[in-house]
């Protein structure tokens, strides 16, 4: 099903996932973006699956066209199984994907664009999730965060490349435990405002 009718139905929300609630940021400036940050979200919307690292995870959206919000796609994750997300958010400069049942994860996840100070163009993911289960949780820790880490900085390295000339030095990654927020259990709010067009 590619749509439903209430956007927070059937979500894997993070407080009822295990250990506990973190934060991770990927980010980079792009080398002379040939596109605005607007512009970028648009194209990501519909050329979402293209853009991932196939070797590391592959998204199947379940209907053709730019990714809409209630739209759902199936996430094949090298190692780990076949899981599904949903677009629970989409403005001029982000989107955001929220996990559903069976997937690793409980949270969700923003894909940003925006100028830094220098009007310099800046591609940001934020994931504020839990694991899913205990199992996940001791999981991630042996395996599943570096992957995660290797996806998302691939990610942001592919963007770069097609809309850029690669990134200026190096994709940077962050983790942090954070405490939940209000944002943290609504069912449509991205983890990050991306401003700045």
């Amino acid at each position: 099903m590619a749509r439903t009718t209430s956007i927070g139905e059937g979500l894997q929300r993070q407080e009822f996932g295990a250990g506990p609630l973190l934060q991770r940021d990927y980010w980079a400036v792009v080398r002379e973006a040939r596109i605005g940050p607007a512009e970028l979200i648009s194209v990501l919307a519909s050329r979402f699956p293209e853009l991932a690292p196939e070797d590391l995870v592959r998204f199947t959206p379940a209907r053709a066209g730019a990714l809409e919000v209630g739209d759902e796609m199936e996430v094949r994750i090298t190692g780990a199984g076949v899981f599904r997300v949903r677009l629970i958010h989409r403005d001029r400069q982000s989107l955001t994907l929220s996990t559903l049942p069976g997937h690793p994860e409980a949270g969700r996840i923003t894909f940003g664009a925006y100028r830094n100070g220098r009007g310099d163009l800046v591609f940001h993911i934020r994931s504020r999730a839990r694991a899913a289960s205990r199992l996940q949780f001791y999981g991630f820790l042996i395996a599943g965060d570096p992957m995660q880490t290797n996806t998302w900085t691939d990610f942001i390295n592919r963007v770069a490349a097609t809309f850029g000339r690669g990134v200026v030095g190096r994709v940077h990654a962050e983790k942090r435990r954070v405490p939940p927020e209000p944002g943290d259990f609504a069912c449509d709010r991205p983890t990050f405002v991306a401003r700045g067009d």
